[in-house]
């Protein structure tokens, strides 16, 4: 059940127990960004932790940032890339209904953003994973994200993006480690284990939020502006239910406390949401088997080409194919797998010909077939009309055949198969803000004193997401609300 929310006049609060200038809600990537740049630019900042440290649902990430425009690691990669390839490439496959005011700004910016996390120590090295993947096993800093599949390929020139920190597999807490550790040497002091539960108003302005700290109530003013940046909703199966029922039964990608308290805090005031119904989903099917074989739903069907962004495939087989699914590779093409892409899956089923195959995964008679029939008439070509894939990738498959299944997970990472489905996800949607944070109220107005970034706010999202936007636009516009806050 959720907790009340309801705005508290300043009037009703005997004491406040903390005061500083910018109050900032939340410490993931989004919140120590916005700490930052309001110390920055002269502000007394003062940062709110639900948990007993800080990291959230960021330090448990992957750590890829989604930069480009022409950053150093691309140019040493060869890649020559500008501001505009980088918008035409994001707005088609973060839309439809990116929020291109936004992105425009994100990209525009991405250079010199990059340069800031350069700055905080954060470490990139100038090598390409060149192979379809959910995360490079290497500690290569640039990686593919889709950009060059199709039909993305065809809308923008592609040019690889995702910029990966000095860390082999999951990064996101050197990230955060970096970002703490600039919030420690700027002098900014976290409260931790203090929930925020409700905003506190006077003469229509935010001027602080009562919390819960260490079984006590408590209070904290703002003087200039508070901003929230306590994550999305995917924890709150309420929540989910009204806005994003299409996670309802899969896993969570969070740290278990993205339970929408700051959107239900500033809704409860009148601010209005944007987006609520886009959510991100990661089935966990292997890309390296998927390039070299096929995914199908449970008509044995094609539905993608399979050298896309990762999260395409997922979203697409999820919302709207048929499950199971499955990856289907031959002999060949599975042998050709180097180890360390395997990620501990092995085959579940095997079969010398596809008509074994389809009875094992109870898949209607033929229809595997005529999927692989159809495929290897095309690719023995080198072409796949149908759907596009890369030329690189397109053989004709031959027997033996093995089938995978993306239910059972990954046998390397932080478990990302959820339920039994092996697919997991997060929100994107949250309250709806300016460029600089501001969060809006059902008429369009700023609310004083009130300000959103990371995933309590709609980003540059529509319907679609590319791994490293939320590290990225969580950073680029919580520095954003920070500035703003400080004025």
């Amino acid at each position: 059940m959720s907790r009340p929310v309801a705005p508290v006049p300043a009037s009703a609060i005997e004491r406040f127990d903390g005061e500083a200038d910018v109050l900032v809600v939340g410490l993931g990537c989004a919140g120590a960004a916005a700490a930052l740049d309001a110390a920055a630019a002269g502000a007394e900042v003062l940062v709110l932790e639900r948990a007993s440290g800080p990291g959230g649902s960021s330090a448990l990430s992957g750590g890829e940032l989604y930069l480009g425009g022409g950053t150093p690691v691309q140019q040493a990669c060869g890649f020559e890339d500008d501001a505009d390839n980088m918008f035409a490439y994001l707005r088609a496959a973060l839309g439809p209904h990116a929020d291109e005011e936004k992105l425009r700004l994100y990209c525009d910016g991405s250079v010199d953003h990059f340069g800031w996390f350069r700055s905080l120590g954060v470490e990139f090295q100038e090598s390409l994973f060149d192979a379809p993947t959910w995360m490079p096993p290497t500690r290569d800093g640039l990686m593919w994200l889709g950009e060059n599949a199709w039909p993305y390929d065809q809308l923008a020139r592609p040019v690889p993006r995702g910029h990966r920190p000095t860390a082999e597999g999951f990064a996101g807490w050197l990230i955060m480690d970096k970002l703490v550790a600039a919030l420690h040497e700027a002098g900014v002091p976290v409260q931790t284990d203090t929930l925020a539960s409700a905003l506190v108003v006077e003469d229509g302005r935010v001027v602080g939020v009562t919390a819960r700290g260490y079984g006590a109530d408590v209070a904290y003013r703002a003087r200039r502006g508070v901003v929230l940046t306590t994550g999305g909703f995917v924890d709150d199966e309420e929540m989910l239910a009204a806005h994003a029922p299409v996670l309802l039964g899969h896993g969570k990608v969070s740290d278990g406390l993205d339970d929408g308290s700051g959107i239900r805090m500033a809704a409860a005031l009148g601010a209005t949401t944007r987006r609520m119904g886009s959510v991100e989903i990661a089935l966990t099917a292997l890309p390296a088997a998927m390039v070299r074989g096929m995914l199908v739903n449970a008509l044995g069907q094609r539905f993608i080409n399979e050298d896309v962004y990762p999260g395409l495939f997922s979203s697409a087989a999820v919302k709207h194919q048929p499950g199971p699914w499955w990856v289907i590779v031959d002999e060949a093409g599975w042998e050709s797998i180097p180890e360390r892409d395997l990620w501990g899956v092995r085959p579940t089923h095997a079969a010398e010909t596809l008509a074994e195959l389809e009875s094992e995964l109870r898949i209607p008679d033929g229809a595997l077939q005529a999927t692989v029939e159809v495929y290897n008439r095309h690719a023995a070509r080198g072409d796949d009309p149908l759907f596009h894939k890369h030329a690189r990738w397109l053989r004709p498959l031959e027997p033996p055949f093995a089938a995978l299944d993306p239910r059972l997970g990954f046998a390397i990472g932080r478990g990302s198969a959820g339920e039994g489905t092996g697919a997991a996800g997060f929100t994107l949607g949250g309250l709806h803000t300016t460029v600089d944070g501001g969060v809006l109220d059902v008429s369009g107005r700023e609310i004083p004193g009130l300000f959103a970034a990371g995933r309590a706010s709609a980003g540059i999202h529509g319907e679609g997401y590319i791994s490293g936007t939320s590290l990225g636009d969580g950073t680029f516009f919580g520095r954003r609300a920070g500035r703003a806050a400080a004025r």
